[in-house]
């Protein structure tokens, strides 16, 4: 006989997918996923700041903001040192996941994927890692035998965890990648999602993401790279379908009458219409010394850079966090405690004034953590900045004849993150709640916690 138990859980992530794309073409053929429209509630998601990957995925999962993790992307600083950046693993990630509070109240868990899940951590159940995976040669999953049972269902094919590199000029190269990639995960799934004993099944797909960063320039007419009727125009609408095709399939082995669907975003996506490069205009204002400016682009850890004449320094990214060097906090600091104030505010009035080239008004935002943020743990930026709503870049080296760059520091880009990604849910028995207000990522894991049937004061007692 069955046992009797609380309704199952399938989250499906797709890292990176924005509502533009899902909810507001009608013309693409998306039949799996307008079925959970209709059959539930769908709206926009609110990302945490910074909406990257990391930290997102994990503070959807926790319920925990960036502050409270300690964790502001994928490279952390660790201490007050000028040693750089340490890369985020799911180590640094110190607050129970829903999985934890699902396998420590008996129900079988099953992640694919959810970043950040390298090293994989014991669950009751099965976890494999997300894209911070070295390679498939590695360990991956837990336990380890998920590995060789993966490598079995592959035939001995290589499971991919990401693609070698997205930021490439290969497109065709690339395009093969992603497939490659998100159909080796889908044999895996469509296998465990049938065969497998589980109450609570999620996984990130993060092929979309890769899709976005490397060909948005070509099918949206807003981009300054675009040219109509250019052989990779279809390229983002074709794979959308073909994943929710995958879906489809993955779905017709889930008995939906007594499983609670959700279909998330860890940000959403948007066309980059540059870089600013931070760290070059901290220069060009006097607040970063270099003892020799260098003669090519160079990243600022090879930039021989004077501390004792150096106030301000700032990191790249989809974001710039920009970190003041004051004095009793890092080794050589200049700026006295009682500057730090002025200071910050003196750059957040220079840097909202930074104009587009063409000289109109940027539209960028600067935000301290602690106006952020619960607590702030770990070594947090003085300063974040979104560099006119996103639609720039931060660009974190150095060399460049101005401070404004059309070429990623890290190769070859088109999109930059939006700040809303999107939910789906399709809870067992519910019909029809239609488009709703947005909602906060932060919710999820309660969300998430609900649907399975276990409350995490329950799950403490």
């Amino acid at each position: 006989m069955e046992r009797q138990r609380d309704p199952r859980l399938l989250v499906i992530g797709l890292d990176c997918a924005t509502s533009e794309l899902i909810f507001d073409r009608p013309e693409w053929k998306l039949p799996t996923l307008k079925a959970l429209m209709a059959r539930g509630s769908y709206g926009r998601l609110q990302s945490v700041m910074p909406a990257i990957t990391i930290p997102a995925w994990a503070c959807m999962v926790t319920g925990k903001d960036p502050g409270e993790l300690g964790v502001y992307g994928f490279r952390n600083r660790t201490d007050h040192t000028y040693s750089g950046l340490a890369l985020t693993t799911s180590l640094s990630i110190r607050e129970p996941a829903v999985w934890d509070h699902l396998s420590n109240a008996g129900k079988r868990v099953i992640t694919v994927g959810v970043p950040p899940s390298f090293p994989p951590k014991r669950v009751n159940g099965i976890q494999v890692g997300c894209f911070l995976t070295p390679s498939a040669k590695s360990d991956y999953t837990y336990p380890t035998d998920a590995r060789d049972e993966i490598a079995h269902l592959l035939h001995g094919g290589e499971y991919l965890t990401d693609c070698t590199n997205f930021r490439t000029e290969d497109k065709d190269d690339l395009l093969r990648q992603i497939y490659d990639m998100t159909e080796r995960r889908f044999i895996v799934l469509d296998n465990w999602i049938e065969k497998k004993d589980w109450d609570f099944f999620m996984f990130v797909e993060i092929g979309t993401d890769r899709l976005h960063h490397g060909f948005w320039k070509f099918f949206d007419p807003k981009h300054r790279a675009y040219v109509p009727g250019n052989k990779y125009e279809g390229v983002i609408q074709k794979y959308y379908e073909d994943l929710d095709g995958m879906l489809g399939r993955l779905l017709e082995k889930v008995d939906q009458e007594r499983t609670n669907i959700y279909v998330v975003s860890d940000h959403g996506a948007k066309r980059m219409d540059g870089g600013v490069a931070i760290a070059q205009w901290l220069i060009d204002e006097g607040y970063l010394a270099v003892k020799s400016y260098p003669d090519k682009i160079t990243p600022l850890a090879k930039l021989e850079i004077d501390w004792s004449k150096t106030s301000v320094w700032a990191e790249g990214g989809y974001y710039s966090r920009v970190f003041l060097n004051v004095a009793g906090r890092e080794p050589l600091g200049t700026v006295a405690p009682c500057d730090v104030e002025s200071l910050m505010e003196e750059l957040t009035r220079k840097i909202r004034a930074i104009p587009r080239p063409d000289g109109s008004a940027m539209a960028t935002q600067v935000y301290r953590p602690e106006q952020l943020y619960r607590a702030v743990l770990g070594v947090a930026p003085d300063m974040m900045v979104y560099f006119d709503d996103l639609l720039w870049r931060a660009v974190g080296t150095v060399g460049y004849d101005g401070i404004y760059t059309y070429e990623n520091d890290t190769g070859p880009d088109d999109a930059n993150h939006a700040q809303k990604g999107v939910y789906i849910e399709a809870l067992a028995g519910n019909q029809g709640g239609g488009r709703g207000e947005d909602w906060d990522i932060l919710e999820m894991a309660s969300r998430f916690m609900n649907a399975s049937g276990v409350s995490v004061a329950q799950n403490a007692g």
